[in-house]
């Protein structure tokens, strides 16, 4: 019992005596630590408390979630420095850490800049600007500006590239010539290396004519057009171009010394057309530079002889914008060429005529055709009162085949149109070739109506014989606009469709003991209205029927040759 009572002791002896010892070496430690801190010792921290990184901070400043050793950060491994690129900006920063490059999507490389390749900085030329980038930022900035780029990796330092930049801005260059000054309006380029003699100076922004030059140019009245400008300029005495014309400034000192830009002239936004005072002319808005003509232009100008053209066209006492076109041959409108008559299903697609669009071009007015035989029609469009017109495939090749109004006037199939009323005589037309669009003989079905077939079913007329039924369903479908045919060809197809409108219409008569005749039944085929609609069934089809052709020759054949009589009792009209 002693004897364990003797090893407890020993026991509780050691064990204080151990955490004596870790209480000693705790404490030293904190001690160190801020014995560290007060002496200055600092430590490098891939992260700090105020969120920096790869910094040399006392302990305290240390997050102790991210590595850190007593040591300067040159001497780590996790803040060594490199260069981060950026791909899609095109940038590259030296002196970063990897852990700073990779935390914002870049890509490390321990070498320093000027050692990669894609980091060399050359001259990126923007329009009439510079930068001094590499040449991944110069794609970049071509992107973003949507300008064209130039990339001159010659060029080593930025004063170089920034004066490239200037080279090409436009001035009065001043050069001796003789005994006295003289000027061309010119570039910084070309006023440096031309062969303008040793005492040549270039003074960019001005105008050969500014005073303070002393040269022998001066304002004048006289004014030009200039390739590829809208603009009507004023010309000094040497030759010149001066600013924008304006009848205003012709004698203003200031107007004549330094360049005046577009938006800062005459008229901005308007196009002054035919404008005897600005010269302010834009092609956009229906205007350009011309020599003043007394039989185009409605205005002369006050000084010379150069105008913003009015680029608008007059045509049927209606006025079209400069690049706007419309249908010369338009259904239900009056918009047409002599050359194109329209009217109605019995004055329009006449035989001969064709479908084209008129087009407002600089002022004249020209015509483009469609495809001949109407294979194509024209189709207009208006947007914000600008009008657009083309030339479309004329889908009729089917219409014959169509037994419903719902499926004959599928516009997104075929450009047909139902009629009420009448009937087709497919018997007599009936062929085997199937419809396409490059115009062939529609197929049609066979059958056979008679007697009543311009009234379709409902109709009162009555069949002459038996035998002959009607298979009329209450309209027919035709081509919306009618199509031409060769038809003084006998191999053509104008035969085989134009008999589609072909029928009988039976008059009944009655003879009593005098020799008088009383119609008994088919009276309405003896109306001139059922003549009338029979001839408009057969224009409907194409070039078929009685009619006039485009230029209003009456055709051979009126429309009695195709009403004709057998005489006797059952006469047949």
């Amino acid at each position: 019992m002693d004897k364990m009572k003797k090893e407890i002791k020993n026991i509780f002896c050691i064990f204080g005596i151990i955490l004596f010892l870790g209480i000693i070496l705790n404490l030293n430690n904190v001690i160190a630590a801020e014995a560290a801190n007060s002496q200055g010792v600092s430590y490098c921290a891939e992260r700090t408390t105020d969120g920096a990184w790869c910094q040399n901070v006392p302990l305290n400043k240390v997050d102790t979630k991210y590595r850190s050793i007593p040591a300067s950060c040159e001497a780590t491994s996790y803040c060594k420095l490199g260069t981060c690129l950026d791909g899609s900006e095109g940038t590259c920063l030296g002196n970063t850490p990897q852990q700073v490059c990779q935390t914002n999507g870049g890509i490390w490389d321990e070498r320093d800049v000027s050692k990669i390749p894609q980091c060399q900085l050359g001259c990126c030329n923007l329009g009439d600007q510079a930068a001094f980038v590499t040449q991944t930022r110069c794609k970049q900035l071509s992107t973003l500006y949507g300008l064209d780029t130039s990339f001159d990796a010659n060029i080593k330092n930025e004063n170089t590239c920034v004066l490239s930049a200037s080279s090409s801005a436009k001035g009065a260059c001043v050069f001796e010539d003789g005994l006295q000054n003289t000027c061309k309006f010119t570039t910084q380029t070309d006023c440096n290396s031309g062969d303008y003699g040793e005492n040549v100076s270039f003074h960019a922004d001005y105008l050969c004519s500014a005073e303070n030059l002393g040269t022998n140019c001066a304002p004048t009245q006289k004014t030009t057009c200039v390739p590829e400008k809208d603009e009507v300029y004023f010309v000094d005495s040497c030759g010149n171009l001066g600013n924008i014309y304006d009848s205003a400034k012709v004698k203003d000192k200031a107007y004549w010394t330094k360049i005046v830009d577009k938006a800062s002239s005459c008229g901005v936004g308007s196009g002054n057309a035919n404008s005897a005072s600005c010269g302010s002319c834009d092609y956009f808005l229906g205007s350009t530079c011309k020599a003043y003509q007394s039989s185009k232009d409605s205005a002369s100008p006050k000084y010379w002889n150069n105008i913003c053209r009015d680029l608008s066209c007059s045509y049927q006492g209606q006025t079209y914008k400069n690049g706007e076109t419309w249908c010369a041959l338009n259904p239900g409108t009056s918009k047409v060429t002599p050359e194109f008559k329209p009217g109605n299903p019995t004055a329009e697609n006449l035989p001969g005529s064709r479908y084209g669009r008129l087009v407002c071009y600089d002022g004249e007015v020209t015509v483009e055709p469609c495809a001949d035989f109407r294979q194509e029609v024209c189709v207009q469009s208006d947007i914000a009162g600008f009008s657009t017109a083309a030339c479309v495939v004329n889908q009729w090749q089917d219409c014959f085949s169509q037994k419903d109004q719902k499926s004959c006037e599928n516009s997104a199939r075929r450009d047909c149109q139902w009629v009420k009323g009448v009937g087709l005589n497919q018997a007599q037309g009936s062929t085997s070739s199937a419809a396409s669009s490059s115009g062939s003989t529609p197929a049609f079905t066979n059958g056979s109506i008679t007697g009543g077939a311009i009234f379709g079913i409902g109709g009162s007329s009555s069949s002459a014989s038996s035998g002959n039924t009607s298979t009329g369903t209450g309209g027919a479908c035709v081509p919306k606009y009618a199509p031409g045919f060769n038809f003084w060809s006998s191999t053509g197809q104008a035969t085989s469709i134009c008999s589609l409108g072909s029928t009988q219409c039976t008059v009944t008569y009655s003879t009593d003991a005098f020799g008088k005749k009383t119609v008994v039944s088919g009276q309405e085929c003896l109306d001139s209205s059922w003549k009338n609609k029979m001839n408009n069934l057969c224009v409907s089809l194409g070039d078929c029927g009685s009619s006039v052709n485009y230029i209003g020759v009456k055709g051979y054949y009126d429309a009695d040759a195709f009403y004709t009589s057998s005489g006797g009792e059952n006469a047949t009209k």
